[in-house]
């Protein structure tokens, strides 16, 4: 069945508050980080304590699925070697030596495996989860500290993870009021009650309504925004959105037809989608980034493909993370809103 983006669903208070859960839920980013960190404060504290009774770790491991963003966030940084280990166990040298930190916003299953092996080979372990998890309760040990976290948020389980790692001085300056911050900014630009034509992310979404996105985000921690807003439009649509180094996205523009003058718009054969080259701007200014960025803008004027860009201004490099991510994330929420079915 055919789909068209209906733009005037997108100020109609009637329709965005039938959806209200999902733009609430986008809009407490904020708040969710702050509560988390000032719940988890007493435990960090503690589990700072029982750091400085042993010696620095010889390496950290990241296990679990969500190792990925602490390895984007640590490894530029970690003053001893880093591992993100995103599997069920852990690498094969990991013992008494070593510090183990494990992100479990959800507290099931599919980090409770390395957990326990952690405390089965005497790893000093920090667990970011819900205190009454099964992976809380695979965590009881003599060396594991657990941060309670009970949102069930990927990124404010992150920050309270990160902040223990900074006052235990294996990670970077995080502060989590100003990434607080940052998300309470985008939530009031991207607010459902500002109408469209000073909304970003509903701009955006009237933008990538007829095209197929490719997102792209040249610092380490911009390219995993840059997936998983590619990820959120995947699910907002029903349709391809590609995410990935230039390398990988150069040739997709370089193979675009350039557009067609004579190209009815109004037709009633479906057309071809084109793409629409969505680049996540954290401000980085590094010689790589600046070249990859203008041969992937080079790329898509050479075929006539549209280019939008998310920028921010926050301060930290986790607070630009939020930033873009929340905001890709509004913009795919107002794409689902204002698609509908023929």
């Amino acid at each position: 069945m055919a789909t068209w983006f209906d733009e005037s669903r997108l100020d109609d208070e009637a329709v965005w508050q039938r959806v209200d859960g999902p733009l609430r839920a986008l809009a407490e980013s904020g708040a969710r980080v702050r509560r988390e960190v000032g719940e988890a404060a007493g435990a960090i504290a503690d589990a700072v304590s029982r750091s400085e009774e042993q010696q620095r770790p010889r390496a950290v491991i990241a296990a679990g699925p969500d190792s990925r963003l602490l390895r984007a966030v640590l490894e530029p940084w970690c003053p001893v070697p880093f591992v993100a280990w995103p599997g069920p166990s852990l690498p094969g040298w990991a013992g008494g030596l070593d510090l183990v930190v494990v992100l479990a916003p959800d507290g099931g299953p599919s980090s409770a495996s390395a957990v326990a092996e952690a405390v089965r080979r005497g790893c000093q372990l920090v667990v970011a989860c819900p205190p009454s998890s099964m992976v809380a309760e695979h965590a009881a040990g003599r060396w594991s500290s657990v941060l309670p976290t009970t949102s069930g948020d990927q990124l404010a389980t992150a920050v309270v993870m990160l902040e223990y790692l900074e006052q235990v001085r294996l990670g970077p300056r995080v502060d989590a009021d100003r990434v607080a911050s940052a998300l309470d900014e985008v939530a009031i630009a991207c607010s459902p009650h500002r109408d469209l034509a000073v909304n970003p992310a509903k701009m955006l979404a009237i933008a990538l309504a007829d095209t197929t996105p490719v997102v792209w985000g040249g610092g380490v921690l911009a390219a995993r925004a840059a997936r998983r807003i590619a990820e959120q439009l995947r699910r907002a649509s029903g349709r391809t959105a590609l995410a990935g180094d230039a390398e990988h996205l150069l040739p997709v523009l370089e193979a675009t037809p350039q557009r067609d003058v004579f190209d009815d718009p109004f037709a009633d054969e479906p057309r071809e989608l084109r793409p629409m080259l969505l680049v996540l701007d954290d401000g980085s200014e590094e010689p790589l980034v600046r070249e990859e960025r203008g041969q992937l803008r080079a790329a898509a004027a050479s075929r006539g493909i549209r280019v939008e860009t998310l920028t921010t201004d926050a301060p930290t490099e986790v607070a630009r993370y939020a930033s873009l991510l929340l905001s890709g994330s509004y913009a795919a929420a107002y794409l689902r809103l204002g698609l509908v079915e023929d």
